[in-house]
């Protein structure tokens, strides 16, 4: 699933305390020869608030068991993102179908400025100051995927330096 992606850290959900925010809830319609058949679809957002986090879509004909199949995939997609006190390493732009999200770093007692599904996920994430602005499609499903772009391709300043094969101190003084 993030195949594209340099250095992402997978992780297993043993031992950790997630906790699921549910993003959103769709009820799709399908018109058969006997009427309506509604189903559910809820995408979810589970972290452990300390840079673990992973996303889920869950279908179903009940909300409750859509909601609950969602969790159990976000359990099988969970990453490590880089944080650095409270904030991101860097800014950074994600994109994703027609959706794009831009988030940066802020000082400490910011707050999270974001909204609807990238505030889900940053606060899974475990971000405390950020400052995030989503463009063009306001579709929960791909905000979350943009989102988890950008936050896929953060680097720490210890990857920097592995990277670059160069001392810690030499990346930030150029």
């Amino acid at each position: 699933m993030y195949g594209k992606y340099k250095n992402v850290e997978t992780v297993k959900p043993g031992g950790l305390e997630l906790k699921d925010r549910l993003v959103g809830v769709q009820r799709v319609t399908k018109v058969t020869k006997g009427g309506r058949a509604f189903g559910f679809s809820a995408i979810v957002v589970v972290g452990d608030e300390k840079g673990v986090v992973g996303h889920g879509l869950g279908k179903s004909k009940e909300v409750a068991t859509a909601i609950a199949k969602a969790i159990e995939d976000a359990k099988k997609n969970l990453v490590r993102i880089p944080l650095s006190k409270g904030t991101l390493p860097h800014e950074q732009k994600g994109k994703y179908g027609g959706a794009r999200v831009y988030i940066q770093p802020a000082s400490h007692g910011t707050g999270v400025i974001a909204g609807g599904a990238v505030r889900a996920v940053l606060e899974s994430v475990g971000v405390q100051d950020v400052l995030s602005k989503s463009q063009g499609s306001s579709n929960p499903h791909n905000v979350v995927k943009a989102t988890f772009d950008a936050l896929l391709q953060l680097r720490d300043a210890r990857t920097v330096a592995a990277q670059r094969g160069i001392a810690l101190e030499k990346v930030f003084k150029g």
